[in-house]
């Protein structure tokens, strides 16, 4: 297992898929999942991210084949990453206005950074106990875990890679993720994060709720948006140098904990089942948009979706805005202004996003809350209006969203962050009431 540029990596096809796969031939048991001795002398341990009893649509799991079971740890003791906070804030009072933030200047000394210290969280909502809500993070980082690994068992990682790839090790493999992928770790999955670009930074979505999964279709059909075929998940791979000191860092219940190994955690020989660690390349996304006329829902730009116990109001959406085609008649083109029951924040991995074509920037983000109005800005509504209406490619542009049933609440660093953006509101200072009577 290495994390060289040269490296090349394989990988398995699928969303949820019971796949099965071994670093070394015959290390994987056949026909039961626990034999009295495994081959190779390995250890079977089972990971469950759901319920055993959770129905079969549901049930993940996957059975891991290690030369260590994961018992095999000295004792947690407190430790402090004091700028990555688990849900809401309640005595943070939000505004009921639209926020935007500038992207945010790397910290001093980031190359002392890792990713476990690098994230910063910007506003969660929902409790990690309750299993419901969402934390919003950045990570910047300057240096790679070494022999340092991250276990969450408070949620899994939705991670968006804005600058700089990142060589995402975990139990089950390697994934190798590039600004314009995404990758998601499983609750629970012990991984770590290196850095072959140098400074990287991104934004996280840390799902608390029932876990991320492809939206039903409905009438689109059998095919389209994100297809379960261009998802891919690792194939089986240790760390050989296994023997020497590793330090585990646990989040648990809002807390970190770190304890030493005498070996890697990423002593999986062979594994089998349907949780994994996956990577997905945006560029795969199949858009769905009007041929006739008005700018449909975002809803149709979904990638990933964690449902709530509402049908049809997620606890929360992944939603992607790519390169894509524009053919509406007499339809303005950009999303139309807006007061939604769902709260949305986005991020901007490059390119312009085509409602604010001037102030949002690659590695920025906004939140528009709870009925918090919001749209285009004079510039882009003043140009949309006045467009000749002949096809028009946005390329060159990767925006996303996670959107939640819950308001966001911002952390109290975010709110007095100098990347806050106060002048947010001047963008739709200057549109004016045309209003004409006939």
């Amino acid at each position: 297992m290495t994390s060289s540029q040269a490296t090349q990596y394989l990988y398995q096809s699928g969303f949820g898929n019971e796949y099965a796969s071994e670093a070394v031939p015959g290390a994987l048991p056949q026909g039961r999942n626990s034999p009295q001795r495994a081959p190779m002398d390995l250890y079977p341990e089972q990971l469950s991210g759901t319920a055993f009893t959770a129905p079969r649509q549901d049930n993940r799991r996957s059975w891991l084949y290690r030369r260590q079971p994961s018992v095999v740890a000295g004792r947690y003791v407190r430790y402090e990453q004091p700028h990555w906070q688990t849900g809401a804030d309640r005595s943070v009072a939000v505004p009921p206005e639209p926020l935007r933030w500038h992207p945010a200047e790397f910290p001093d000394k980031v190359d002392e950074l890792d990713f476990v210290d690098g994230v910063r969280t910007m506003m969660a909502n929902g409790d990690a106990d309750a299993q419901i809500g969402v934390g919003v993070h950045m990570y910047m980082a300057g240096r790679s875990m070494e022999r340092r690994a991250l276990i969450n068992a408070d949620g899994e990682m939705l991670i968006v890679p804005q600058q700089g790839r990142i060589v995402v090790t975990t139990e089950m493999g390697v994934l190798d993720v590039k600004p314009g992928e995404i990758v998601l770790v499983p609750r629970g999955v012990v991984f770590k994060v290196a850095l072959p670009d140098g400074v990287s930074r991104g934004y996280i979505c840390e799902n608390y709720g029932a876990q991320f999964r492809l939206p039903e279709l409905g009438p689109i059909g059998s095919n389209g948006l994100a297809n379960a075929r261009d998802f891919q998940a690792p194939v089986a791979a240790f760390e050989h140098e296994a023997q020497g000191r590793y330090d585990l860092v646990k989040k648990f219940g809002g807390h970190f904990w770190t304890a030493p190994a005498s070996s890697s955690p990423f002593n999986v020989v062979a594994w089998h089942g349907n949780l994994a660690p996956i990577k997905y390349d945006t560029t795969h996304f199949m858009t769905i948009g009007s041929i006739s006329f008005d700018h449909p829902d975002p809803s149709i730009f979904t990638v990933l979706t964690s449902p709530s116990d509402t049908p049809g109001t997620a606890n929360c959406d992944f939603v992607i805005f790519p390169p894509r085609w524009l053919v509406m008649e007499d339809t303005f083109r950009p999303p139309w202004y807006h007061r939604n029951l769902m709260s949305e924040f986005m991020g901007l991995v490059y390119g312009e996003y085509d409602a604010k074509p001037g102030g949002f920037k690659p590695g920025g983000a906004s939140l528009h809350n709870c009925m918090v109005p919001h749209g285009p800005d004079e510039e882009a509504f003043e140009k949309a209006s006045h467009a000749d209406l002949k096809p028009h490619k946005l390329d060159n542009t990767l925006a996303f969203m996670f959107e939640s049933r819950y308001r966001f609440v911002p952390t109290q660093a975010a709110l007095n962050s100098p990347a806050l953006d106060h002048a947010y509101a001047d963008c739709w200072a200057g549109l004016k009431d045309p209003f004409k009577k006939d």
